[in-house]
């Protein structure tokens, strides 16, 4: 039988090559995660469904030719259906959504050879950084289950941490792969928009905000990974260039000198922990190093970007949720049918003017020549992932004076309220995550590694590294580079 011990020393293209060689079957490695989830998710509260049946099925018959032949694999239950298993989204209104079909990334990942066994806790409709759903209770970080994995991705990220599975599915559409990553240390890239098909549920989500990927032990195993499930999908909105080679090839080739901007500065002007800043001064030490220029530069985005133009995005895509929601129920969904703060941002979302959308795109079309003229000088943007070190569970859930002011404005309708206190809710949550959203809005691709931890509580920092649009190759060069110098086994290790 294999052991835990020796099913962790490995990661998803490791454990692969044992299933090759016929050193494990498939059948060992699923139990032994699936003895894992025994173990750990009574307190993690990582997984929150599981469907272990169909995947001792499946693991009779792999094709040990695929890349991840054998390799158990669990699925963030937003964004990717799953035929025949729950798709909820943290929402209370999707209690008996079943998906009929597989997504067309899901369809490759198990050509790849994935055993998908279950599917990974996350915020209602992924909208919070940290994951805490009313419906299935929050997850905790693997490192200190006082802490709180970030989110949205922080079911499979304190799943992958933990040992449970060596990958899992992760999306991203304000930093939910890269926040994670940093809270747990992972690996988490978020990809170029329109890398990897949302097609067979969605044609986009979040306005092209979001794209799928993953969160990771080892940057090899997220570049094979793109390699299986990236490329366009039947009606997607976006199709990206192909690589020139495969990602996984590019993992052992030197990056070259490259021109790194770097900044501490807050984007809406609040502080930043020490343990952060610590982190960026490790990895620019280490950059420096290897040879790289590196420089601090003035961010080539502002305030206004979040405040007047992510948001209103995120809450008309919020207001266009809940609207689905109705259409699934079969009725007009209200305060009872999703958590207090989705409602409310719905109602933020529907304050909006056709108009006020427009010119909020718009402005993310002139962020993104923005960061076209900074990459004229520079290769690569290097900031902390998250202004905070990890948090702990329920630090920026709603104090008992939100929660009593928010059910009358839920009850009454009044967006108008929600927008007049728009600029608190936004010191809250951007004060926490003030960098990772503007990837989103440009669509560029952004990876988080991890670089130090903290002194008492022993959690994990991560540094922010941002490239060109499409140049995912250039990112994963410089992450096997930094993995290589610079590996992270202590911060990871659990």
């Amino acid at each position: 039988m294999l052991s835990f011990e020796e099913y962790r020393r490995y990661d998803a293209l490791g454990l692969a090559e044992l299933v090759r060689k016929g050193a494990h079957v498939p059948q060992e490695l699923l139990e032994c995660a699936i003895r894992r989830i025994d173990e750990v998710n009574i307190v993690l509260n990582a997984v929150i469904h599981t469907f272990y049946d169909e995947a001792r099925v499946q693991s009779k018959s792999v094709d040990t030719s695929a890349p991840f032949c054998g390799v158990p694999f669990l699925v963030k239950d937003l964004g990717m259906a799953v035929k025949g298993t729950p798709l909820r989204m943290g929402c209370r209104g999707y209690a008996n959504n079943i998906s009929k079909q597989d997504s067309h990334a899901v369809q490759k990942m198990r050509q790849a050879g994935f055993l998908i066994f279950g599917k990974t806790n996350t915020p209602e409709f992924g909208l919070a950084p940290y994951t805490e759903p009313k419906t299935f209770g929050g997850t905790r970080n693997p490192r200190n289950p006082k802490y709180s994995p970030a989110g949205s991705s922080g079911g499979s990220a304190a799943a992958v941490a933990s040992g449970i599975v060596p990958m899992a599915t992760a999306n991203d559409g304000g930093g939910s792969i890269r926040m994670p990553a940093s809270a747990c240390g992972l690996f988490g890239l978020k990809p170029t928009r329109g890398r990897v098909s949302w097609s067979g549920l969605y044609g986009e989500m979040w306005s092209g905000a979001s794209v799928e990927g993953c969160v990771s032990r080892s940057v090899r195993d997220t570049a094979a990974y793109l390699d299986v499930i990236s490329g366009s999908g039947p009606g997607d909105p976006y199709i990206s260039a192909q690589p020139q080679r495969p990602y996984l090839q590019e993992v052992n080739i030197a990056p070259g000198k490259l021109r790194i901007g770097w900044s501490l500065t807050h984007t809406i002007g609040q502080r930043v922990d020490a343990a952060c800043k610590t982190a960026v001064e490790h990895a620019l030490e280490v950059l420096r190093q290897e040879g790289h220029t590196v420089e601090e530069v003035a961010l080539p985005y502002q305030r206004e970007d979040l405040t007047e133009a992510f948001i209103v995005i995120v809450a008309a895509e919020t207001a266009a949720d809940v609207a689905a929601l109705s259409q699934h129920l079969g009725y007009k969904a209200g305060p009872g049918d999703v958590e207090a703060n989705t409602y409310a941002l719905a109602l933020l979302g529907r304050s909006f003017t056709a108009a006020d959308y427009a010119l909020a795109k718009r402005r993310w079309h002139e962020l993104s020549q923005r960061m076209v003229d900074f990459h004229e000088k520079y290769d690569v943007l290097v900031t902390p992932t998250l202004a905070r070190c990890p948090i702990r569970l329920g630090a920026l859930q709603n104090s008992k004076v939100e929660n009593a002011l928010l059910i009358v404005v839920n009850a009454l309708g009044l967006g108008s309220i929600v927008r007049a206190s728009l600029n608190q809710l936004i010191e809250k949550i951007y004060g926490y995550m003030p960098w990772t959203p503007f990837a989103n809005m440009t669509g560029q691709p952004s990876m988080s590694i991890p670089f130090y931890q903290t002194e008492e509580e022993k959690l994990p920092i991560g540094v922010m590294f941002t490239g060109r649009m499409g140049q995912e190759d250039l990112l994963l060069r410089l992450a096997g580079q930094l993995e290589r110098v610079a590996p992270w086994d202590k911060i990871t290790e659990n």
